[in-house]
């Protein structure tokens, strides 16, 4: 028998020798045990360490012949794979993965699907979006539990299941019999490798060893499930068959090893029990997990165990018959430690066995994915499930404790989610296995380790316990894994009602809950502030939204209809026994604690949230699930001190609690909290308000915002809990909390839908939204499992029904905008809820910001013009079950409240705001709205008479109260008061008097006993309160509180009702004596309708009419009285002084209209001064803002040019010594090589086929030329006849200011020596400049120039042509003479070197450098006059590439063409043309000695025809002395223009075919003698192919000539045409090089013309020519010698070439193909296409899939972005490619996120994003997953600032990226 180590072909030998002899049968009990003893000797441990690897690559190839028996691995798997009845996909992915969600397909909410079967499947138009996964997935493809069956993609749609054929049985014959040995041996090596931690370090390395070792073990048994169903069934059986699990793990045999690794899991399953000391929990759970069921018994300590306990062990098939004992309610009492009750963690079968040690290694991926891909078959999952189940309690403990609590819980999830998500299962498991007390017990568990006593209320003796928010289990979120499962099983109908079923359970979560209940606790800082912040409250929000809310929210989904009343009881009834619990524990009597808050009830809320379901769905009667009013008053309590704490912690009376405290208000409005906290809590109160006494509930208000003193109707108070700086605020945000209990009707009878329409328009009314914000700022039910999806239909109708929609748009300054949602005009007009605004807003501002738009609105709609008060909206009707709150509006108490503020306000008492007023107006209108129905006209008091109230007014209703006049009131109030000077009038009869107190009990007393006493008595003090930052300051006439002045009683002359209080403050208000006419004596039809437009809108006077109309409607004693306090001549108001702090708040608003107007006067003189430098720095076109130093222009009455230095101010010309110079940026630039000359765009590759290959490029093509040109023809010469710079070319350009050249040295110095972060680098010479803040990095130096002499050099002389040109020979020659000698060196001409350096270093050398022999002058050459090719290349392309446009240059201001050829003439002038080499000749004279160059040994020079003429133009330009005269100009113009139409003719004659040449030498050889052949095309053309035929030019191979032919024929006009388009280009760059040398506008053309207005602008066409008869093109010819002479002196050159290389000639010929203008790739409009692509796609550096993958936009290369794999010389790949493609300019595309970003040299920005949603917005990082399209104008911009290099000036967020990115 061979042994382990044999050779592969004895392996396959003994394998197919056991198969045949297992299957054959006969001798089948012998090769069993062969094959037992062969697996054992294979897969035993590696007993000699380094054998390690070796040995396992060994066992696993045995494993690989064995399955197969024999057989080769491959065929097996394919054999394997045909039996796979694929009805799922149950693809496993790991953290990171990029996957899909599909709303419309899915049932359960965690459904997800790899990229492969959502785009399999037919998901168009559903609402999906893609995302990447958090924790790790499974695709559930095909798993109808999950999804819908339309959503399963092609592959699964199919129910294959029936049409697979059985698996023959000896196929995996030898796998059933080998896998249980492999999997043992997988589990010895876990046992062997794990060591039970030390206490003090964790063994992580230990860990990580063994878990590589076993990498290829466990990645075998991966490839195997893969093989599909028919081997996953086989690994089944292997994992749950018990009897395989006996035979071998037992340790009973004689194998030594064996049985010690049985004793290292016995161990290790000791340890797992709670061998900690510190853990509370003596007991976890202890299951009896039989073969079908587990029967779980918990119990904490203390706890009666179940009655089967001990015993267990033994008795394995009861199926649970051991019922479970009684469990009583538990109290934890940390004290007990009962050892005894160990967890009981039994293992049946290998799968449970290898859980246990995943959770050991603390899940390692590995496994769990192995775990995981097991899934798909049915059996295994419900023996996993139960298994996990099992196992769970143990799971939470090892998370617990582990130190990766974060990845750990991630794999946690992945594979809860996966079981927990199928509801059918969760139902079985918490059937069978008792899932939901195993769940609540382990949360239980978890969070006992961390609690606190409470310190609320009654610190001594309070019995509560909080959990502590600083502990790590709250701050890391590590409870998360547990709460998620949670939710996510409640989430299923049958398991949620066996929990609201289940009486002990509740108590047990109730229990749980109450654990939250007071959290983190603030106490308010009176003396100094604390020293340090906490930030426990995220954690204890964070746990409350988790651990109670999401709960909560999944409960309360099934409980929607009638049937499910039961559950509601049962719940309400366990919330009130805990919450009565808790008030016994805290030791609560009946006044809160003072200066403390909590902001966590979720006890509180939990009863509300039930309460208002069983109201709204389940037609429960309120009454009989509320508790009895001692309780009722309970409750209220800690809800209320919540509200009076917003109030508090927004007048800046927390502020010494830092800001955190804000934090916690905020958090505790927040969108994703708010409706389970401040929704439920004012719920709550409105509740406990319909049910309490009235008087009692709003007394309780105004003395929890501690305002009770300011009520009061003497002028003078004091208060004695509140500093009177806060009296203000407390007051408005007391009557603002009144009028949102009174008019909040989100839990009171609003359906869904109107509640999501309030909602939206309250968000849309503060600000236009975007529709993701809009999405998250919704409050939805908070759990994330109940399906309610913010995304569903009734969002996006009710959008459009409130909303109109505003496409992005762009601003002038490059800022992006958004796609957003504005609300319609009828939502301002009628839906505009300023209560629904107040209470969703988190900041402050934003209620202004809502209050500034609907002013606005009505300005805009010419509704009101004036400041408008917010408007009164009408109520939605209440549900009759709370029809008591509105006793709150017809309650004498408020109505005394608001009396009193009514006569305050009259008055002009301090501390009161428009605002109060605004709010008491709103109360009264409330109340009149909700009058009850019958009113007797008559007054009879109703009841017995109640000694305090009647005083005020006789009944409650405030509709008859209003007319009510009260005469006398008796005060308390301190001795310094003016009212007590005042004698009260002799006949005070004591009925009209009203005792505003008990007479005789002093204004200090405590309300406690009173409001036990009798409800009723307590309000005869009267109260009030303040709210925003402004502080007024008080006119306190006493000492503080300390030193209390002597109170005495004090009887007020009122005889006022309120009624004539609301009249007077109308007149009041509009400033006028009898301002109020009643409405009714014009049109009695107000009194029958009164809902009147008109009212609307307005300001505090509208309020006032409305008010009045709706009381005289109500009853016709009002409306008596009103006309009879009209009619009366009202006595003008008391003259008083108005005390500072009330002209304050009066004058406010007046103050703040004033200013607004100040401030918009200011804002519009400062925009039209900025105007006009962002003309010049803006690309704002417009041609007429001239400025000052207009540089390009000729002006001719000014002797010399003016600058203005924009540091120093001065104005001057710019001289020799101090010279001036221009503000530019250069930067490097490849835009121009990025032509193409094909007309087809490329587009962005998407596929493999489409790649990129980037040889038609316009810098491709150049250097292809040169290359050539070197080959053949002298180095020096070829580098005089063409221009660099397509890549790499220096771009100038300027924003137009000039400074002095030493004032900018010293502002670089103080801008070196500014420590303030720059986005720029001062020493690389960059700045920006001083006025206009624009990028720049160098100073052009200005000629000194004289325009006096411009003007004359331009004036036209006689000269002939033959004198300019002998002129320009001589100037030529002269070269090196300059105004100034060079030797002499001025501060000029060092400027001029500097920045000819600065010009050099902003190129790479590789762009500079094309010279044979390094550092060769003519390199210099070469690049200087390639600098000025470059710089009119680009202007033309920005002008569209042609000059139709004509007029000044579009860059006009920013030019700097002017300064930059004179510097760079300057440093042409140092390298001399050897005359013999000047080109100049060639051009104008016939040469003689034709034969001397060809024995020459060297090569010969670039013949004239291949030449590139817009290069020699500008060669013969920069070599003669500045400034050059307009006639030499012109002259060399026309010398080049022959030169460039025979190149053309060549060109023309190679093209066409051998008989049209021919034709055209024939019939063009007669016209070569007329008058005008030199200026005939048809004659040249002749001369142009006899010459060349002369040659071997047109000697064509046959191939070639097929390739040449052009199928059209050519007429004559369409050859002109095409000359003409020849010369266009050099007509071009020539115009507007004239334009910049010497002013004058360029004109404008259409394009057909372009040529002959080209032609005329620059002197060619002669002057005879009119338009009217056929224009040639050759009649602009001007030969300086006779023409056909020169052109066979041009052509003989290459016909001497052809002779050596004829293969060459053509290529070499000048052909001006048509550039079309630079563009960047096309992109595809769906962005997934980018995406999918992209993002596995490796990279072909580094061969690896790089995590941040980004795209050129130029050339479509792919890179790894700060990828450190394709770093090259601390260059990582994004720089080194932006170098290489752009010259330093990069636009990439970063795949994983859909934005830009912009590389400029070393720095970097965030450009945005081009693509965009359905709704109009950027999805940065793909957050949001959803779709996203080509947005085609940002892409026009992007393109528009790469092509006019305005990167730098509009986008403002730059940043160094180190070469890093």
């Amino acid at each position: 028998m061979a042994g382990a180590g044999a050779s592969g072909r004895e392996k396959r030998a003994t394998a197919a020798r056991l198969k045949a002899a297992l299957s054959g049968g006969g001798e089948s009990g012998a090769a069993a045990a062969e094959l037992q003893a062969l697996l054992e000797r294979a897969l035993a441990p590696a007993a000699a360490p380094g054998g390690g690897e070796a040995a396992a690559a060994e066992a696993l190839e045995w494993c690989r012949w064995l399955l197969s028996g024999g057989e080769p691995w491959e065929g097996f798997v394919q054999a394997v794979r045909a039996y796979d009845p694929a009805t799922l996909c149950g693809l496993v992915w790991t953290a990171n993965f990029v996957a899909y969600r599909c709303r419309t397909c899915g049932i359960s909410p965690c459904m997800s699907l790899c990229a492969e079967c959502f785009h399999q499947g037919e998901h168009a138009g559903h609402d999906y979006n893609m995302f990447r996964s958090q924790a790790g997935g499974a695709c559930d493809c095909g798993d109808g539990n999950v999804m819908r069956e339309a959503g399963f993609c092609k592959r699964h749609r199919m129910k294959s299941s029936s049409n697979v054929p059985c698996v023959p049985k000896d196929l995996l014959m030898m796998s059933e019999l080998v896998l249980p040995q492999f999997i043992f041996s997988l589990i010895q090596y876990l046992r062997e490798g794990y060591n039970e931690p030390a206490l003090d370090l964790p063994s992580e390395k230990d860990f990580h060893k063994v878990l590589q070792m076993l990498e290829p073990h466990v990645s075998f048994l991966e490839d195997l499930t893969k093989m599909g169903g028919a081997m996953r069934s086989v690994l089944t059986q292997v994992l749950t068959n018990q009897q395989f699990y006996k035979d071998l793990s037992s340790g009973v045999g004689e194998n030594a090893c064996a049985k010690k690794s049985h004793e290292k899991y016995l161990i290790a399953l000791k340890g797992s029990g709670l061998a900690f000391p510190e853990d509370k929990l003596a007991c976890g759970m202890q299951e009896q997990a039989s073969g079908t069921s587990t029967s779980a018994a918990q119990g904490l300590a203390g706890a009666t165990a179940t009655s089967g306990q001990g015993e267990s062990s033994d008795e394995e098939d009861q199926d649970g018959s051991q019922g479970v004992g009684k469990r009583k309610r538990v109290k934890l009492s940390s004290s007990t430690k009962d050892q005894s009750i160990m967890d009981v963690l039994k293992h049946k079968y290998f799968l449970e066995e290898l859980l246990f040690w995943t959770i050991k290694y603390e899940f390692p991926q590995k496994m769990v994915t192995f775990l995981l891909n097991m899934l798909p078959d049915q059996d295994y999952k419900i023996a996993f499930t139960k298994t996990f189940v099992q196992h769970y309690a143990f799971i939470m403990k090892t998370l617990k404790k582990s130190h990766e609590s974060d990845t750990m819980s991630n794999r946690i999830v992945h594979i809860s989610v996966q079981l927990f998500s199928n509801e059918e299962l969760a139902r079985q498991v918490t059937e069978e296995c008792q899932l939901l007390d195993i769940m609540v017990t382990v949360l239980l568990y978890m969070m006992e380790s961390c609690l606190i006593k409470s310190e609320l209320q009654d610190e001594e003796n309070s019995l509560h316990v909080v959990v502590n928010c600083g502990e790590a289990l709250l701050k890391n979120n590590t409870y998360w894994p547990l709460v998620s499962d949670f939710i996510n099983i409640l989430s299923h109908q049958s398991v949620a009602k066996k929990f609201l079923e289940d009486h002990d359970l509740l108590v047990t979560w109730m229990n749980f809950v109450s654990f939250f209940q007071g959290m983190n606790l603030n106490k308010r800082e009176l003396n100094e502030h604390v020293e340090f912040e906490s930030q426990t409250y995220y954690a204890a929000f964070a746990a409350e939204l988790e651990a109670c809310a999401q709960p909560m929210w999944g409960l309360l989904s099934h409980c929607k209809v009638r049937e499910t009343q039961e559950y509601t009881r049962n719940v309400v009834r366990y919330c009130l026994e805990a919450l009565q619990d808790w008030f016994d524990a805290i030791n609560f009597l009946d006044e809160p604690a003072p200066n403390q808050v909590t902001f966590h009830l979720p006890l509180h809320r939990y009863y509300a949230m039930f309460l208002s379901k069983a109201v709204k769905c389940q037609e429960l009667d309120l009454d009989s699930i509320l508790p009895d009013q001692e309780m009722l008053m309970k409750l209220m309590i800690h809800p209320l001190q919540i509200q009076a704490s917003l109030s508090e912690i927004h007048s800046n009376m927390w502020v010494r609690n830092g800001l955190q405290i804000k934090g916690q208000a905020m958090t505790y409005v927040q969108s994703h909290f708010c409706n389970s906290m401040i929704d439920p809590d004012i719920y709550l109160l409105q509740v406990c308000a319909s049910r309490l006494d009235p008087d009692y509930f709003i007394s309780s208000v105004f003395e929890r915002f501690k305002v009770v003193d300011l009520l009061t109707m003497a002028s003078q108070h004091q208060n004695t809990v509140l500093d009177s700086e806060h009296e203000r605020s407390m007051l408005e945000g007391a009557l603002t909390f009144l009028v949102i209990l009174l008019s909040l009707r989100l839990h009171l009878g609003m359906t869904d839908d109107e509640i999501l329409r309030a909602e939206m328009v309250a968000q849309l009314c503060m600000n236009d939204r975007t529709h993701s914000s809009l999405l998250d700022l919704i409050p939805e039910n908070p759990n994330p499992k109940s399906g309610i999806v913010p995304g569903s239909l009734s969002f996006e109708s009710m959008l459009s029904a409130v909303a109109d929609f505003k496409a992005p748009v762009f601003e002038p300054g490059g800022s992006m905008q958004q796609g957003m949602y504005t609300p319609k005009a009828d939502i301002w007009d009628k839906e505009f809820d300023p209560v629904m605004v107040i209470l969703r807003t988190v900041y402050r501002r934003d209620v202004q910001s809502a209050m500034d738009r609907y002013t606005a609105f009505l300005k805009q709609s010419g509704k009101f013009p004036g400041n408008p008060w917010p408007p009164y909206k009408k109520r939605t009707p209440l549900h009759p079950s709370y029809k008591g709150l509105m006793k709150l509006l017809h309650c004498k108490t408020l109505h005394i409240v608001l009396f009193t503020l009514l006569y305050k306000i009259l008055m002009d008492h301090q501390n009161l705001s428009e605002h109060v007023l605004c709010m008491v107006l709103y109360l009264i209108e409330l109340g009149l709205e909700d009058s009850p129905d019958q009113e007797s006209d008559e007054e009879d008091s109703v009841g017995g008479h109640e000694r305090c109230h009647d005083s005020w007014f006789p009944g409650s209703n405030l509709v008859s109260n209003m007319r009510h006049f009260i005469n006398y009131v008796r005060v308390r109030v301190p001795e310094t008061a003016p009212e007590v000077k005042r004698e009260p009038p002799a006949g005070t009869s004591s009925d009209g008097l009203a005792s505003s107190q008990n007479s005789g009990t002093a204004q200090v007393f405590s309300l406690v006993a009173e409001r036990r006493k009798k409800f009723q008595e307590i309000i005869n003090r009267n109260s009030s309160e303040a709210s925003q930052v402004v502080r007024p300051k008080t006119s306190m006439k006493w000492s503080a509180p300390g030193a209390t002045p002597q109170l005495t009683t004090a009887i007020l002359e009122i005889k006022e009702s309120i009624l004539s209080l609301l009249i007077k403050l109308h007149h009041k208000l509009s400033g006028k004596q009898n301002s109020y006419y009643p409405p009714w004596f014009d049109d009695m039809e107000v009194l029958i309708q009164p809902e009147i437009p008109k009212y609307f809108h307005g300001d505090g006077m509208t309020a006032v009419e409305r008010i009045l109309l709706k009381a005289a409607v109500q009853s016709r004693l009002n409306k008596r009285i009103i006309e009879e306090i009209c009619r009366k001549v009202t006595p003008p108001v008391p003259p008083k002084k108005i005390s500072p702090a009330e002209k304050k708040t009066l004058d406010k608003e007046e103050r703040r209209q004033k200013a607004r107007e100040r401030q918009q006067k200011l804002l519009a003189e400062f925009a039209s001064r900025q105007k006009s430098f962002m003309e010049t720095a803006m690309d704002v076109e417009s041609p007429d803002a001239d400025i000052a130093m207009e540089i390009a222009t000729s002006e001719q009455h000014v002797s010399e040019a003016v600058y203005d230095c924009v540091i120093c101010g001065q104005s001057g010309p710019s001289t020799e010594d101090r010279p001036t110079g221009l503000v530019v940026l250069l930067q490097a630039s490849s835009v121009l090589g990025q032509c193409r000359n094909s007309t087809e765009p490329k587009k962005l590759p998407t596929s493999e086929e489409e790649q990129i290959y980037p040889g038609d490029t316009c810098a491709a093509i150049h250097d292809i030329r040169l290359t050539t040109l070197q080959q053949y023809f002298k180095d020096s010469s070829c580098l005089q006849a063409v221009s660099i710079g397509w890549e790499g070319g220096v771009y100038v350009q300027t924003c137009g200011h000039t400074l002095h050249i030493d004032c900018h040295k010293s502002y670089m110095e103080s801008l070196r020596n500014d420590q303030v972060l720059q986005g720029f680098s001062v020493d690389k010479g960059e700045f920006t400049c001083p006025l206009c803040r624009q990028f720049a990095n160098s100073v052009l130096p200005c000629y000194p120039g004289n325009n006096v002499e411009r003007s004359l050099w331009q004036c036209h002389s006689n000269k002939s042509m033959q004198e300019l040109i002998k002129e320009v020979e001589e100037l030529q020659e002269q070269l090196g003479t300059f105004p100034v000698s060079i030797s002499s060196e001025t501060n000029l001409s060092k400027e001029m070197e500097s920045v000819m350096k600065d010009i050099k270093s902003t190129t790479q050398k590789k762009y500079t450098d094309y010279s044979k022999t390094p550092g060769s002058p003519d390199n210099d050459f070469l690049f200087m006059y390639s600098v000025a090719r470059t710089n009119l290349e680009l202007e033309l392309v920005h002008r569209g590439s042609n000059l139709c446009l004509g007029g000044a240059s579009t860059a006009g201001k920013r030019s700097c063409l002017n300064q930059l050829f004179h510097v760079l003439a300057m440093h042409m002038r140092l390298y001399s043309i050897d005359s013999a080499y000047n080109p100049w000749r060639k051009l104008t004279q016939l040469m003689q000695d034709r034969n001397s160059q060809m024995n020459s040994e060297e090569l010969p020079e670039v013949p004239v025809l291949y030449r590139d003429v817009s290069s020699l133009l500008l060669i013969q330009i920069l070599t003669m002395p500045q400034p050059l005269r307009k006639e030499h100009f012109t002259c060399i113009v026309k010398v080049l223009f022959t030169l460039l139409y025979t190149q053309a003719l060549a060109a023309f004659s190679v093209k066409c075919s051998a008989e049209d040449r021919m034709a055209w030498k024939n019939s063009g050889a007669l016209k070569k003698n007329t008058c005008n052949g030199e200026k005939s095309w048809e004659a040249l053309l002749s001369h142009v192919i006899t010459e060349l035929s002369k040659g071997k030019m047109f000697e064509e191979r046959e191939t070639e000539e097929i390739a040449m032919v052009i199928p059209s024929v050519w007429s004559p006009r369409s050859i002109d045409c095409y000359l003409q388009q020849f010369c266009l280009p050099f007509l071009r760059i020539t115009c507007l090089l004239q334009h910049h040398l010497f002013g004058g506008d360029l004109p404008s053309c259409q394009e057909d013309e372009e040529f002959t207005v080209l032609a005329n602008c620059l002197g060619l066409l002669p002057s005879s020519f009119q338009s009217s008869h056929q224009f040639s093109s050759a009649s602009c010819l001007d030969w300086p010698v006779p023409a056909f002479n020169i052109i066979s002196q041009w052509c003989l050159e290459l016909a001497s070439f052809a002779d050596r290389h004829a293969e060459q000639v053509k290529a070499l010929l000048i052909q001006e193909p048509k550039w079309d203008l630079p563009c960047l790739l096309q992109l595809p409009e769906n962005y997934n296409t980018i995406f999918q692509y992209y993002h596995r796609k490796t990279c072909t550096v580094c061969t690896k899939v790089p995590k941040d993958p980004a795209v050129c936009l130029v050339c479509g290369t792919f890179v790894c972005l700060k990828g450190l794999c394709c770093k090259q010389q601390s260059y990582c790949e994004c720089v080194l490619h932006s170098q290489n493609c752009g010259a330093g300019t990069g636009i990439f595309l970063l795949i994983n996120a859909s934005v830009i970003i912009i590389i400029r040299g070393h720095r970097f920005c965030l450009w945005g994003s081009v693509y965009l949603d359905a709704h109009g917005e950027e999805d940065r990082d793909l957050r949001r997953g959803k779709p996203l399209y080509i947005c085609k104008e940002r892409y026009k911009v992007l393109e528009q600032q790469w092509v006019s290099h305005t990167f730098d000036h509009i986008n403002k967020r730059w940043g160094p990226h180190y070469n890093g990115l």
